[in-house]
C-alpha cells in the first residue's frame, strides 16, 4: 500500500533550482508510471507555462544528458501536447472559450458543484487531492481529468466555469491546455466523453474505496442521474489580487522588453542593456483571473530577471505614460494588442497551425525528432 497522504509538491522559484529540476527528470520511468498519482512526472509544468523554460529547452537538455529519443518518446510526446494546445489557441483564438468540435450536452448548470469546490464529493482520493491543490497550486494530470469528468459528465456542469476555477488556483495555469482539456473530457473537443469509475481511481491513486457514486461499471454511466451531492452549484466570483501600481523608472534611450504572465524567461536577450518590465494588465486578469498564490509565484519568478520592474496597468497606458518606443515582446494569443518588435516563442518543433487531433500534429512532429 502506498502512502501518498499530504504528499504536496513544492515549486521553488530560484532559476538554479528550476534548472536542477530539469537536470533530474527521469523520462524513462515517466512512461510506465505517469498515470499513477506518485508517478515519475517532471513537475516542470509551472515553469513551462510561465515561460521560464520552454518545451524545446527541456527536450534538448534531455538529449544533452544522453537519452535516446526512442526510449523517452512518451515524455517527448507529452511535451508536444503543450505546444499542440498552444497552436490551437494561436489559430482559434477566443473560440477556444466556446466549443471546438461539439456542443457539450447535457448541461444543467453553468456554475460549479459545491461539493467539488469544498472537496466534499465523498470520493476520498478526489477530496484529498483538491485540499492539497489549494495548498500547493498543483494537480496531477490524471486527477484533473477525474475532476473534470465528475464536474461535466456526472454533475453536468458546463465546462467553462469549473475550468476557470481550476485555472485560478493552478501555478501552471495555461488557458489553452486547461480549456481544451476540459472540453476534451466533456466531449466538446473529442468524439466521446471521458469517464473514470471508482475502480480506475483506486488503481491509480492506491485507494480501496467502494460504495461511491462512481462505484459502477462503465456501461452504467450513460443512465446515471446526477448524484445528490453534486446538485448544489455556484458561480464563483473569481478576482485577481493584483499589487498596487507603483511608479517605475525607464531610460528612453534603451529598448524595453515586456514580460507578462506567459513570459518570464530570465535568459531572454540577457546581455542586452534594456528596460525590463513585468506587465500585469487588469483587463487580462479580469478575463483570466488567478489566485494570490499564483500572483506571488510569478512575482517571485520575475526576480530571476535582472533589474525587472513591475507595472500594473494596461499596455497602452505603460507606453504612453513612459513614452516607450523600442518595444520587444514574445508572441502569445493574450497579447495581440501589443505592438513593437514581436519575437516568436521557442517551439519544440517547426510544425505550426491547427490540426483537428493531437496525433495528426504529432505525426508531423515525429519527423523532426532526433533519434
Amino acid at each position: 500500500m502506498h502512502d501518498i497522504t499530504n504528499k504536496q509538491v513544492c515549486f521553488p522559484t530560484d532559476y538554479d533550482a528550476v534548472l536542477n529540476r530539469v537536470a533530474t527528470i527521469d523520462p524513462i520511468t515517466y512512461g510506465p508510471t505517469r498515470n499513477y498519482i506518485d508517478g515519475a512526472v517532471s513537475y516542470l509544468s509551472p515553469y513551462i507555462s510561465r515561460g521560464v523554460i520552454s518545451t524545446k529547452f527541456v527536450y534538448l537538455e534531455l538529449l544533452k544528458r544522453g537519452f535516446n529519443s526512442g526510449s523517452i518518446l512518451k515524455f517527448i510526446q507529452e511535451l508536444a501536447w503543450r505546444d499542440y494546445w498552444q497552436q490551437v489557441w494561436v489559430v482559434k483564438e477566443n473560440t477556444i472559450n466556446q466549443y471546438i468540435k461539439h456542443k457539450q450536452e447535457p448541461v444543467v448548470t453553468y456554475g460549479i458543484s459545491k461539493a467539488i469546490r469544498l472537496a466534499e464529493t465523498g470520493i476520498t482520493a478526489i477530496d484529498s487531492a483538491i485540499n492539497d491543490f489549494y495548498q500547493s497550486g498543483y494537480l496531477h494530470n490524471h486527477m484533473r481529468m477525474y475532476i473534470a469528468s465528475i464536474a461535466c459528465n456526472i454533475g453536468q456542469n458546463h465546462w467553462r466555469h469549473p475550468a476557470q476555477w481550476m485555472y485560478y488556483h493552478l501555478l501552471d495555469a495555461d488557458w489553452a491546455s486547461n480549456a481544451l482539456s476540459w472540453q476534451w473530457v466533456a466531449g466538446a473537443n473529442s468524439n466521446k466523453k471521458y469517464y473514470a469509475n471508482q475502480e480506475n481511481i483506486n488503481t491509480f491513486c492506491y485507494s480501496n474505496q467502494t460504495d461511491t457514486f462512481l462505484d459502477i461499471s462503465y456501461d452504467d454511466f450513460k443512465d446515471l442521474e446526477i448524484p445528490k451531492v453534486l446538485l448544489a452549484t455556484k458561480n464563483l466570483d473569481l478576482t485577481t489580487p493584483l499589487p498596487k501600481r507603483k511608479a517605475i523608472e525607464v531610460n528612453n534611450t534603451l529598448p524595453t522588453y515586456i514580460y507578462n504572465f506567459y513570459n518570464l524567461d530570465p535568459l531572454w536577450e540577457k546581455k542586452q542593456e534594456a528596460n525590463r518590465i513585468l506587465l500585469l494588465e487588469p483587463s487580462h486578469f479580469k478575463q483570466y483571473p488567478i489566485s494570490k498564490k499564483s500572483i506571488d509565484f510569478i512575482i517571485d519568478l520575475s526576480k530571476n530577471i535582472k533589474n525587472i520592474q513591475i507595472y500594473v496597468g494596461e499596455f497602452d497606458q505603460l507606453i504612453s505614460n513612459y513614452n516607450l518606443k523600442n518595444i520587444h515582446y514574445k508572441e502569445h494569443p493574450t497579447n495581440k494588442h501589443y505592438y513593437g518588435i514581436e519575437v516568436p516563442r521557442d517551439w519544440m518543433f517547426s510544425v505550426k497551425g491547427y490540426y483537428p487531433s493531437f496525433f495528426a500534429f504529432w505525426k508531423k512532429c515525429k519527423k523532426e525528432i532526433i533519434f
